[in-house]
């Protein structure tokens, strides 16, 4: 990114989650990259309703908030130490009009950054999609006596098998 200090892409990538089936980033995690609170971060949004339409973001169900404090280690979602308000997630769509909203260089910088790390993101879906289908038709060439390396395969690249796996460590 810039020399401003705003972070890495990998900070950007690691905080891309999956809800509802969309690739979304947490309010709490843009307000920290663009260097502002939550708070006004969310301020921002409000003045501005017509812009973030619910396909744009859309508040976490309290459901989906205890599954990201599990997953992630996000911090708890009330009282000391935790947000006392709803968490919302902002699809790349709505990142996007970010950028309208929050006029600063810091964050332009942020959300080119965004973007890219988006753009890297659908790339390597096209690439999983592009080997399941070879490995689709490695699968019809040959017999039943590679079906277990088959399977193992297809397990691996299954979505969520690393979030199924016991994590080590804290």
């Amino acid at each position: 990114m810039t020399e401003e200090g705003v972070g890495v892409s990998g900070t950007i990538e690691r905080s891309i989650h999956t809800i509802r089936g969309e690739r979304v980033m947490l309010d709490a995690d843009l307000a920290a990259l663009y260097g502002v609170t939550t708070g006004n971060l969310n301020k921002a949004v409000a003045r501005n309703p017509d812009r973030f339409p619910e396909d744009f973001m859309f508040p976490l169900t309290r459901a989906e908030t205890a599954s990201l404090i599990f997953q992630s280690g996000i911090s708890k979602p009330e009282g000391r130490g935790g947000s006392r308000h709803a968490r919302y997630a902002f699809t790349e769509q709505g990142v996007a009009m970010l950028s309208s909203v929050l006029r600063s260089p810091r964050a332009v910088a942020v959300n080119v950054e965004i973007m890219r790390a988006f753009v890297r993101l659908r790339a390597l879906l096209a690439t999983h999609a592009d080997l399941a289908r070879k490995l689709e038709l490695l699968e019809q060439k040959y017999d039943g006596k590679f079906r277990v390396v088959f399977d193992a395969i297809r397990l691996l690249m299954a979505p969520g098998v690393a979030a199924e796996r016991k994590r080590i460590g804290f």
